[in-house]
């Protein structure tokens, strides 16, 4: 028998424990640890709460979590409760998939200011982190400025443009949703250092910024390159660029009350404000031939009382753990870190990818595990989870079971409003409490 250990249950864990309990079926048995009582990570913490298509996902990873020869350990600290090393001793093999939970700094003047946060945290706001729950991020101001151009900075804008009523039927928590309908936010600026052939943007998600009840999207048609410069451009992003062009050729709505703009060729040069964000700093940029973005010196000013951060991620460091500070994840040879570790998804690659990215990812790293333990190969002797549980009792750390989680979910989908799916707990103790006994 086999023992495995899988560090984080959001996609890309539970692409990596599917993977193995395939590749070892009954040979193996495997525990995904999470520091949170819940699983999912990035589907539960991170996509849009208004895309609950791309949420159903989790349908899968449950039936993962239901195989016999799989344990799911949640409210367990890897560093606190339970080391590297710990693990090691435990298990045959152990895969680090604790994503990009740390947003990376602007490192412009002001940055620190109240008022300037990071799209993990104001994601994590709305869709019921723990860890930001009492974020209380500022909306008293009309201007709020969105610094990015990838799906997040969407996914920021528009959630801030939207009326209750377009909420229906998605699992944004109550104290979000109540703040965003007191918000006195009217225009929401997206600024991105290039243009509009360098976006990160998918169509559907820009395509969503078309439909909004009181929000129309704006951009300059001057920001736009030719348009015979779009045939370069793969399928999708002309797509996306196409939906630009669309905005661009449309004036805004006169019966809708807020904008969402869109200023391409713009770099934030400083947070100004006293005691407080009140306008960014942008500095006009133009496109060198290699694509990069350089200033021009031109500077001007666009007011914000809001400022959210969504140029990127970093994996947290983890202690006796190899780490890369510049690139923000674990340094790695295919996914291995070193004798019996691996990374997979964004504490592998960094955050890049969609979600199904880090499904290959978890299958190649499973397929060097069973090369490293071959069917007939001679048991290593550790003794897996029942060392852990050892370990875990002697440090007085309770830890949360599939089973658990299932009550918290079964509480949190009773107290749903109308039309939601669920309301989420948004406090470890709450959902300690909400698994009973």
């Amino acid at each position: 028998m086999r023992h495995f250990a899988v560090i984080g249950s959001g996609p890309a864990g539970f692409y990596t424990a599917e993977a193995l309990l395939k590749a070892f079926r009954d040979r193996c048995r495997l525990d995904l640890i999470d520091r949170l009582p819940v699983p999912y990570g990035l589907i539960r913490f991170g996509v849009a709460p208004d895309h609950q298509s791309i949420k159903a996902v989790s349908k899968r990873y449950e039936k993962v979590a239901l195989e016999p020869n799989c344990r799911f350990l949640g409210n367990v600290h890897l560093g606190a409760d339970v080391s590297i090393e710990d693990l090691l001793h435990c298990y045959d093999a152990v895969v680090l998939a604790t994503g990009a939970p740390h947003d990376r700094l602007l490192g412009i003047p002001g940055d620190e200011l109240p008022g300037v946060v990071g799209s993990a945290a104001f994601v994590g706001w709305y869709n019921g982190h723990p860890d930001f729950a009492d974020l209380d991020p500022p909306l008293d101001g009309e201007d709020a400025v969105v610094i990015g151009n990838g799906n997040v900075a969407l996914d920021v804008a528009r959630i801030l443009a939207k009326t209750s009523e377009e909420f229906t039927g998605s699992d944004i928590v109550g104290h979000a949703l109540r703040a965003l309908a007191d918000s006195a936010v009217r225009t929401v600026t997206i600024l991105g250092r290039r243009g509009p052939h360098q976006i990160a943007m998918t169509p559907k998600e820009l395509g969503e910024l078309g439909h909004l009840h009181e929000a129309s999207p704006v951009v300059e048609a001057t920001d736009l390159p030719p348009g015979e410069l779009d045939a370069g451009l793969d399928p999708g992003q002309r797509k996306s660029v196409q939906h630009l062009r669309d905005f661009a050729a449309s004036p805004p709505d006169a019966n809708k009350p807020k904008r969402i703009s869109f200023d391409f060729f713009a770099r934030p040069l400083a947070v100004e404000g006293a005691g407080r964000a009140e306008r960014v700093v942008v500095e006009r940029t133009a496109l060198e031939p290699d694509g990069s973005a350089q200033g021009t010196g031109e500077t001007y000013v666009v007011p914000a009382r809001l400022v959210v951060s969504c140029i990127g991620y970093a994996t947290p460091p983890i202690p006796g753990v190899p780490y890369d500070a510049g690139l923000g994840r674990f340094p790695n040879q295919g996914g291995r870190i070193g004798e019996r570790l691996y990374a997979v998804g964004w504490a592998r690659r960094g955050p890049t990818g969609t979600i199904g990215t880090n499904r290959p990812d978890g299958y190649e790293v499973a397929e060097q595990i069973a090369a490293l333990f071959p069917a007939d190969g001679e048991a290593s002797g550790r003794d897996g989870g029942e060392g852990l549980d050892r370990l875990l009792q002697s440090r007085r750390c309770d830890p949360v079971a599939f089973a658990d989680w299932q009550r918290i979910e079964a509480a949190e989908v009773a107290a749903a409003r109308a039309g939601a799916p669920r309301e989420k707990l948004v406090r470890v103790e709450e959902m300690l409490r909400a698994r009973g006994d």
